[in-house]
């Protein structure tokens, strides 16, 4: 009997044939394909340089009939770097939302997706024998690919370089004639110098692992941030925060970077260290050390939460050290890919959200 919906998961950055390989064969094993588009949610960088909506756009080319006729359902799937369970929840989400909607639209009458038989999609022995531990309820749809000694991360070595490599041959048309554009506008520009910048960086400062400490600061509905002023994460909002020196506790790195950064204070000048200390809820201290949080290497850090006692007024904030412009932001005018690295799933863990 053949299987209801298919589900692949990947991050397409960017879409290539062992891709399309995959994709092509799941549709001859499922009625319905639901591709999760992963790591929607992040700002551009050299990992993940092509947004949700150009990774969408990549699909759409390659399967343009696929599409139109509803065997192939696009979505995304945002990172949720220090919970699997909220990632297995959305996934879960996703796939009951989509089986149920394209159930019903043929006319069934559905009591959940027991209704239906789901399997997940993978390429050979990938990641997906991870996710099928994470959803045992699925089938396993394993399909063995020819296009198997290169990845997204070729490609893109190939393509951030100062006279760029399109590699068509294994990419195709729509794809490559994407890049070949992308490849004379400001985003492109950015991510290479981000790249270069990334690529020297070991041999300059080692790989670490390294640490740093970064501070939570709330006030009344709003969080302190700071926007980059250099590589990586040039314009990118970013907690205040840094390196811990050799001879300095890591709870003091946090309040003197805080106070490098923002320059905080009030009518009577800047706040001094002590004070600062004060509104540190030790309780809520925690670290973050997921292996590819930095593209830089290996940078462990301990994120502490200031909450500052709730006034009309905010403490007044200057950008100063390595920071453009420090700013309150209110929590609900933020989004996932306005943020510097990891520090969206800090601020989440940390204020709550």
């Amino acid at each position: 009997m053949t299987i209801d919906f298919g589900v692949f998961i990947g991050r397409f950055q960017p879409l290539h044939l062992g891709h399309e390989y995959v994709i092509t064969h799941a549709l001859q094993r499922v009625r319905r394909l639901i591709v999760l588009v992963g790591s929607a949610n992040v700002a551009r960088d050299p990992r993940n340089p092509f947004l949700y909506a150009e990774r969408e756009a990549m699909l759409r080319a390659a399967f343009p009939d696929e599409v139109a006729s509803g065997r192939i359902v696009i979505a995304p799937l945002d990172d949720h770097l220090y919970s699997d369970t909220a990632w297995v929840a959305q996934v879960q989400r996703q796939v009951r939302s989509l089986v149920l909607d394209q159930g019903n639209a043929q006319g069934f009458r559905t009591h959940g997706l027991a209704d239906f038989r789901v399997a997940l999609a993978g390429y050979g022995k990938d990641a997906s024998s991870y996710y099928l531990k994470l959803f045992p309820e699925w089938e396993n749809l394993q399909i063995d690919c020819p296009f198997g000694t290169f990845s997204s991360s070729d490609v893109r070595a190939r393509f951030f370089q100062r006279i760029p490599d399109v590699p068509a041959g294994v990419l195709s048309a729509g794809v490559a004639e994407f890049l070949r554009r992308f490849m004379l506008e400001a985003p492109f520009r950015a991510l290479l110098d981000e790249a270069e910048y990334l690529a020297a960086y070991p041999a300059q400062w080692g790989r670490g692992p390294f640490v740093t400490a970064d501070a939570v600061v709330v006030q009344s509905g709003h969080i302190l941030l700071v926007e980059r002023g250099q590589v990586p994460g040039k314009g990118l909002l970013a907690l205040p925060g840094g390196f811990v020196g050799p001879d300095e506790r890591i709870r003091d790195a946090a309040i003197r970077e805080l106070r490098e950064e923002t320059a905080i204070g009030d009518a009577k000048g800047q706040i001094p260290p002590a004070m600062l200390a004060s509104f540190i809820e030790d309780a809520r201290t925690r670290v973050f050390d997921a292996p590819n949080r930095s593209l830089r290497g290996r940078i462990i850090t301990h994120a502490f939460l200031f909450r500052l006692p709730e006034r009309r007024a905010l403490f007044r904030v200057k950008g100063g050290d390595d920071a453009a412009h420090a700013g309150w932001h209110r929590f609900g005018d933020l989004s996932p890919e306005m943020l510097f690295e990891d520090h969206w799933s800090i601020i989440e863990a940390m204020a709550d959200l």
